[in-house]
């Protein structure tokens, strides 16, 4: 991703107001550990303002968007070479969010290295940190849920 200092300064402060670094654990039995890891950096948007989101897009060439029932427009990036792609650029001018931003390099860090369920489980606990610097009062799904849910299908020593 080719971007001018000026463009991952404006994106950074974007980012910083009207954006999110999160990393969601996502039940699903079709994968090894019975859950799947969804890494996504969002910029919010009133459907009016659809426009800056769009350039935005357009710019970085990744990701897509998306219309909520509540008029609000996402732009979504979430694969992770577009995600590690786009923090690398933005992370020196980063401010409120520069630790969702390095949680995230360790996170996908730490995923492409799981070689067994204890691992999938201490990186379910590095993923629950964002509970606390996001301010998730919904996040039903964690690293206890994880473990429980490995240790009733035995994967999991007790």
């Amino acid at each position: 991703m080719k971007l001018s200092k000026e463009e991952k300064a404006y994106i950074a402060g974007f980012l910083d107001g009207d954006g999110s670094i999160h990393v969601r654990l996502k039940p699903n039995s079709t994968y090894r550990y019975r859950f799947q890891i969804s890494p996504a950096i969002v910029f919010y948007q009133a459907g009016k303002e659809k426009n800056h989101l769009e350039w935005l897009n357009k710019l970085t060439g990744r990701g897509y968007l998306r219309k909520r029932n509540d008029g609000i427009i996402e732009y979504i990036l979430g694969d992770v070479e577009s995600i590690k792609d786009l923090i690398k650029n933005l992370i020196p001018y980063l401010r409120l969010k520069q630790r969702q931003a390095n949680l995230m390099l360790d996170i996908l860090e730490m995923k492409q290295k799981i070689k067994s369920a204890a691992d999938f489980v201490r990186l379910a606990k590095k993923i629950d940190i964002f509970q606390e610097i996001n301010y998730s009062k919904k996040r039903i799904q964690n690293s206890l849920e994880v473990e429980k849910t490995l240790r009733k299908e035995g994967l999991l020593a007790p």
